[in-house]
């Protein structure tokens, strides 16, 4: 399948080679038109939206850190119970 001028996606080369034929000039500038580009389909979002991601990562922060909490817990006392206090040594 051959690549016509209508088919070809703006900011890629258009032909085999055709990076290399650039000078660092023409890269960069490349580079800047498609970060514009990119930057032009960044969707802000609005101040209800912001507050709701806000409140949904500190609840998720919360909730892990909790959870985590728990487990250390847990595990701390497993290893208690498995390895005893330490004080039992021998001698004394």
């Amino acid at each position: 399948m051959s690549q016509t001028t209508a088919g070809r996606v703006p900011g890629q080369p258009s032909g085999p080679g055709a990076e290399g034929s650039r000078g660092i000039l023409g890269r960069l500038l490349l580079f800047l038109r498609q970060v514009v580009g990119e930057l032009r389909k960044v969707v802000t979002p609005t101040r209800r939206e912001l507050v709701n991601y806000v409140l949904v990562v500190l609840v998720f922060v919360a909730f892990m850190m909790v959870l985590i909490s728990v487990l250390d817990l847990a595990f701390g006392q497993a290893a208690l119970w498995v390895f005893g206090q330490g004080s039992n040594a021998a001698g004394g």
